[in-house]
């Protein structure tokens, strides 16, 4: 069955437009439950557990959920804001039926949206997806009132977050003597990332930790780093450590301003376990990996790989070659021997543990590796336009990669949302990258209007 609410990460809108309303929102959560009440063969209660970021909206979605899933007989265990992460680590050690998150990631205030986890903490496969769409179809029949769920507040579920992160930075290390500015983006690490940074012997300057339901990703956060850059240089902070909404993905800062995204933080970690003489097996990154990383990766001698762009994708390929590192520039980052998902705390610890056991900072790992310019080109298409029949824009990507080489590459991608096909280029040099984008945009945008 095709699947028709669910994208790569979950179900996600504008609230008040379908399917983010709360009617819609409370046969997901029946739904759903039915769905994990069939697969529990353990014969005990069914049980979910629910967290949510900062949006105003979380509230109603949380009681729609909370609904549904009393309406078909399952119970309920809310954590309130909390990161997404850390969903997926209680759900797994609570040894919960399945895990939900009401976040919109780093989108805007006035988006949310329903992410899914498995007993084990992994993103649910898309069988199971589609099982649960399957019974949205079905009648709503609410179970009798001796069966209904139940719904409890785990109230120390921030605390037991906090020191699942903190067991996943080595035991001989600390952070003591370092001055980090902690931007939480107002979203569901307001209250948590702090601590674990504190707790590790860190000072922490915090940024964007006073969340009003609206602010969430509010020109702060991983998406929108100047703050974070600014807040370092004036408090002559050692680095920054700039999550998103729900904190599951990360960007990172150096005391002179420079902006380090998931691209970088991945090759670090990758390349100071190498150096530490432990196993690298491989790397997973996506399309969009800029080519130094790849290039660098080759000389160290470790296998690197492109998944399709989204951290799903980099965690399935990951488990289909038995490989514990992977990521994307965007800043989600996976350590599957630390965590089953991308968890930015986590990847930051990552970093920072390099950082105490080279004495070199983040640029002086990277010394040798020098990015790829990327230019990235939007260009609108005719809705009948099949950009893969097309002769001229073959032969016109054949021209730019042959010139390009070893030196550049082209993708060219079509959006999953709106007529427009994404073309990136990226090659040594900026005028040689904006070249190659706009000889293809020009092909493109000449053939779809015939």
């Amino acid at each position: 069955m095709t699947r028709k609410y669910f994208g790569t990460d979950g179900i996600r809108g504008e609230v008040g437009t379908f399917p983010i309303t709360p009617d819609f929102i409370m046969r997901l959560g029946y739904a759903a439950g039915r769905v994990f009440s069939k697969r529990n063969e353990a014969g005990s209660r069914t049980t979910v557990l629910i967290g949510k970021d900062t949006r105003v909206s979380g509230y109603m979605l949380e009681a729609a959920l909370e609904a549904g899933f009393s309406a078909a007989g399952v119970d309920v265990v809310l954590c309130g804001p909390i990161p997404t992460p850390g969903v997926a680590y209680l759900t797994s050690t609570l040894r919960l039926n399945a895990g939900l998150v009401i976040s919109a990631s780093h989108n805007p205030y006035q988006d949310n949206g329903v992410k899914f986890f498995s007993a084990l903490g992994d993103k649910l496969s898309d069988t199971i997806e589609s099982e649960i769409e399957y019974a949205l179809l079905e009648p709503f029949q609410v179970v009798g009132a001796e069966s209904l769920g139940k719904a409890r507040r785990l109230d120390d579920a921030p605390g037991r977050y906090i020191e699942f992160c903190k067991s996943t930075f080595p035991n001989h290390l600390d952070l003591h003597g370092m001055k980090l500015v902690v931007d939480t983006a107002h979203g569901a690490a307001y209250h948590i990332a702090g601590h674990v940074f504190h707790e590790l012997g860190a000072e922490v300057i915090p940024l964007g930790n006073q969340p009003n339901g609206l602010n969430i990703n509010d020109q702060v956060g991983a998406t929108a780093p100047a703050a974070c850059i600014a807040l370092v240089k004036e408090t002559g902070a050692d680095f920054g450590i700039a999550l998103d909404g729900d904190a599951d993905r990360l960007q990172m800062v150096d005391r002179t301003g420079r902006l380090f995204n998931g691209d970088e933080l991945l090759y670090v970690v990758a390349k100071d376990r190498l150096k530490a003489g432990k196993s690298v097996a491989g790397v997973v990154g996506t399309l969009m990996t800029n080519l130094a990383i790849e290039q660098g990766f080759e000389k160290l001698g470790i296998p690197f790989e492109r998944a399709l762009v989204g951290d799903r994708y980099v965690l399935e390929k990951l488990r289909s070659k038995n490989w514990v590192l992977g990521g994307e520039g965007s800043g989600h980052l996976l350590f599957l021997d630390r965590h089953t998902t991308g968890d930015g705390i986590i990847a930051a610890l990552q970093v920072l543990a390099t950082v105490k056991r080279s004495k070199e900072d983040i640029g002086t790992q990277l010394q040798d590796i020098s990015l790829f310019p990327q230019v990235l080109m939007n260009i609108a298409i005719s809705k009948d336009y099949d950009w893969k029949k097309d002769l001229q824009l073959k032969d016109t990507i054949t021209e730019v990669e042959h010139d390009l080489r070893s030196i550049g590459r082209v993708l060219i991608r079509p959006s999953g949302t709106e007529p427009v096909l994404r073309v990136m280029a990226e090659a040594s040099t900026r005028n040689k990258a904006e070249w190659a984008a706009q000889k293809i945009s020009q092909s493109v945008s000449s053939a779809s209007k015939a």
